[in-house]
């Protein structure tokens, strides 16, 4: 009986704990992706880009469309791997004639970039629509002109009819590619255990998983990483100490010196870490963060409870099924490798 009491005190305890530390998240700023489609919906539409059926299936073609390259090798997926977490899995990304990015920058990841924020490392665009337009201009990464891309794309019959369906009208542009491109990433979006966590489930989340949670808004992580995204603002880096790997590469963020926060949703499976891709320890990069914009040394126990914490931002990836391309036509510009 003694040890019954005992247990049941403990259980409640341990509910009390878990509704005390879900109510601190989300005062820290979290915000749980919504489980329903209307509610979603309403958060990664773009009023000037309005979702549809056709138009997200067409995006869908069109990032894993390699003829948007010079040398018809590269797609939006080579550096934005579905299956690897939405990146590449190298330090800096490579294109155009195995070109490394000039700035050595890291591929951030495709999955849940709809809640950032901003595009790009230094925040250059405001939304996935004008940043799809970028890398495929881009001479070290697809390195094709606007006038090129249409000119592939609308040679082919099935493109024209895909087309109409999204848009209304079969007149290709550059702009309609992008925006068809920018409209599927959209639902690249990925619920983890943390976010039902957030809604109530006080079981969703280990408690060693919330013992990390605790310590990641404690140490003060939530001051750049929180909202729904987990990340995604800008943010002045380094902050208080010099980046220990600064001289990798020559990126020093946008004028005032502000990159953007990445998301660490999935953060487990997009290394390497940091705009360069210096860091494939996510130890590493949990120590670093902890002295270059906190001033303060984790120690180890510290730093395997917030790993421990990351690692249930792990989220449910969607279902993709890979398209079946239209087929190139006599007038279908031919590749150019050089």
């Amino acid at each position: 009986m003694k040890k019954t009491v005992i247990f049941s005190t403990f259980i409640a305890l341990s509910s009390f704990a878990s509704a005390s530390l879900v109510d601190d998240a989300k005062k820290a700023g979290f915000t749980p992706i919504p489980t329903t489609m209307y509610k979603l919906s309403k958060i990664i539409d773009n009023p000037k880009n309005s979702l549809n059926k056709a138009k997200v299936e067409l995006g869908k073609a069109l990032f894993f469309e390699p003829r948007l390259s010079k040398s018809n090798l590269i797609s939006c997926n080579t550096c934005h791997n579905l299956a690897t977490g939405g990146v590449d899995g190298v330090s800096s990304a490579i294109g155009h004639k195995w070109t490394s990015n000039p700035h050595h920058l890291n591929s951030p990841t495709v999955y849940n970039a709809v809640f950032m924020e901003r595009q790009f490392w230094d925040g250059r665009d405001p939304d996935l629509e004008a940043q799809a337009q970028g890398p495929m201009q881009a001479e070290p990464e697809m390195a094709i002109s606007k006038e090129m891309a249409v000119k592939r794309i609308a040679s082919m019959a099935g493109y024209q009819e895909q087309f109409n369906k999204a848009f209304g009208d079969n007149n290709i542009t550059f702009k309609k590619i992008a925006d068809a491109i920018g409209a599927f990433e959209r639902t690249l979006v990925t619920p983890s255990r943390f976010d039902n966590f957030l809604d109530g489930n006080k079981t969703a989340l280990s408690l060693p998983e919330q013992e990390g949670l605790r310590v990641f808004i404690d140490k003060g992580c939530t001051a750049c990483h929180t909202g729904i995204g987990i990340g995604g603002s800008m943010q002045k880096f380094p902050l208080v100490k010099p980046y220990k790997y600064a001289n990798i590469g020559d990126f020093k963020g946008d004028k005032n010196g502000m990159v953007k926060t990445p998301t660490l949703r999935n953060i487990a499976q997009t290394a390497p870490y940091f705009h360069n891709g210096a860091v494939w320890s996510l130890e590493e990069a949990v120590k670093i963060m902890g002295e270059t914009q906190l001033g303060i040394n984790l120690n180890e126990k510290e730093t395997k409870s917030i790993v421990t914490f990351l690692k249930a931002l792990d989220g449910e990836m969607p279902t993709i099924t890979y398209p079946k391309l239209p087929a190139v036509t006599a007038t279908t510009p031919k590749p150019e490798v050089d």
